[in-house]
């Protein structure tokens, strides 16, 4: 690698170290936030706000960087996302907490999107999983740092802290990219799809408002509604698509194993988001951890998903994907099965163990899928493949988070009414051990821990569809 790429790659890890940090640090503190905010039923809409403007931005940023170039746009999306980070740390309520995360991932859309979308233009499918391998690690040290940092600003200052330090790493990453990302300068006039980007923003608006509708328990015909306005809008989307001079999704990218990627991807990552949200829940609140332990516990994660994008990423045009992929799926199928076992007595060694084995098969499984995407996609519009694979994964984790969610907090409210302790409120579920005399420490955590296990065997139905589409995978990449 010459010393203009190495450069490259440093600038893109400062990139994505900037989103990792955000990740890992906001994982481990929402427990923390939620409780001081008295808001438990509210946490999903910390996430799920911040991935529906993320979704809603990554096709615009992918088919953007297509007509534009990669270098600014990214620039522009960091931007968005340091401002979002600053006003989140002001936040004084849940609301607004809620709101300003919205605009932090109108400028998320375009990291993970972009960054790995510059891998694709710029080195070999034979060096990728290397280079892939070295952004992924960047996940480890976030791990790593992140909780430290994180558990130092909560314990001495406050959790506001968390969100002001992407501003130096965000700053870091915008002039090591200018600096070192050289692009041909693209004077061309272009047309901007503006009304294929208002329509399929509003369809994953009012898609995600449906989700979010069935968790907040809000009138159901708008639900309905919702869900039949998405479904006509998308259509509209199809036929407006087809006919634009510069869509801002090409459908001709969507090819047989662009279709089943996308699918394994959708479902990879609605059981990420599980892991991320509920084994953070579980440590903290079932085996009573601090924020810093309960960080540094998921960091096995991230190291073995560093370790299996290299190696798997390596052996991809000897295996091909199919098998690669199968064995990735498997892993998150066996690490799935394991966390049923938790209780609220289990050793913190097996959580290690068990989230060490699930970041190997996400790291697999998701190096496999973006080389296989770019891959299968002209270089003039891999942006835009790329873009539509994150905005897959991005959809996954909102939907996904807001269904968990729901599983999560009806399961207690079940835990309870079982136990004959009527009209529990999950959103002041912290009150209830020293407001209503029923409950007992030990009762909280089980409630806390028989919601975990209803949304952990969910998470296992879905890894065990995603093992079996992983069969229906070609090996084109294999000897290539």
């Amino acid at each position: 690698m010459d010393s203009k790429k190495r450069s490259i790659v440093i600038a893109l890890m400062v990139a994505m170290f900037l989103g990792a940090v955000e990740g890992t640090v906001v994982t481990t503190a929402i427990p923390t936030i939620v409780k001081d905010l008295n808001s438990f039923e509210l946490i999903n809409l910390v996430f799920s706000t911040y991935l529906l403007t993320s979704a809603i931005s990554t096709p615009i940023y992918g088919k953007l960087s297509d007509l534009y170039g990669r270098n600014n746009v990214l620039c522009v999306g960091i931007i968005i996302f340091l401002i979002g980070s600053f006003l989140c740390g002001l936040s004084g309520n849940i609301y607004e907490l809620i709101a300003f995360r919205g605009l932090q991932g109108l400028g998320a859309g375009s990291i993970f999107t972009i960054t790995y979308t510059i891998v694709g233009d710029i080195f070999e499918l034979s060096e990728r999983g290397k280079i892939q391998g070295a952004i992924s690690s960047v996940w480890g040290i976030a791990s790593l740092i992140g909780p430290f940092l994180g558990g130092f600003l909560i314990d001495s200052l406050s959790w506001h802290w968390i969100f002001f330090i992407n501003i130096p790493f965000g700053i870091l990453s915008i002039v090591l990219l200018q600096k070192n990302l050289k692009e041909p300068l693209m004077k061309q006039k272009r047309k901007i799809d503006y009304l294929g980007t208002f329509i399929l923003t509003s369809s994953i608006m009012l898609l995600l408002y449906g989700i979010l509708s069935i968790q907040q328990n809000i009138n159901y015909i708008f639900t309905m509604i919702s869900f039949a306005v998405t479904a006509l809008l998308l259509v509209v989307f199809y036929f407006i698509e087809k006919k634009a001079e510069e869509p801002i999704v090409p459908f001709d990218i969507f090819s047989k194993t662009n279709i089943v990627v996308n699918i394994i991807s959708f479902l990879c990552s609605a059981t990420l988001i599980g892991a991320d949200i509920y084994l953070t829940i579980y440590l903290q609140n079932v085996l009573g951890f601090s924020p810093t332990i309960a960080g540094l516990s998921m960091a096995p994660m991230s190291i073995s998903w560093i370790i299996a994008s290299t190696i798997l990423g390596k052996k991809l045009t000897k295996f091909g994907e199919k098998k690669l992929t199968i064995f990735s799926t498997l892993l998150l199928l066996i690490g799935f099965s394991l966390l049923l076992v938790l209780n609220t007595h289990s050793p913190l060694l097996l959580v290690i163990i068990y989230s060490f084995i699930l970041g190997a098969g996400f790291g697999g499984n998701f190096t496999i899928l973006t080389i296989l995407i770019q891959e299968a996609t002209s270089p003039n519009k891999r942006g835009a493949a790329t873009a539509s694979n994150s905005l897959v994964r991005t959809l996954a984790q909102a939907i996904s988070a807001g269904i968990f969610g729901l599983f999560f907090n009806s399961s207690i409210i079940s835990y309870f009414n079982n136990l004959g302790i009527k009209h529990i409120d999950t959103n002041n579920l912290f009150s209830l051990v020293s407001t209503n005399s029923q409950v007992s420490i030990d009762t909280f955590k089980m409630s806390i821990n028989y919601g975990l296990h209803v949304v952990f065997i969910v998470i296992l139905i879905i890894s065990i569809i995603c093992f079996v589409l992983a069969f229906s995978l070609s090996n084109i990449l294999k000897g290539k």
